[in-house]
């Protein structure tokens, strides 16, 4: 049987990829929060 819920590695990238962040003020804010908290990976 396959899982029930499966996501596309395509889909991940481009909401919540390190571009996809960058295009946006608040998506700025995101990296520059978790550069700040010293996050070892920023995005996906």
């Amino acid at each position: 049987m396959k899982r029930t819920l499966e996501g596309t590695n395509r889909k991940r990238k481009r909401t919540s990829g390190f571009r996809a962040r960058m295009r946006t003020p608040d998506g700025q804010n995101v990296i520059r929060s978790r550069r700040r908290k010293g996050r070892h990976r920023l995005t996906v």
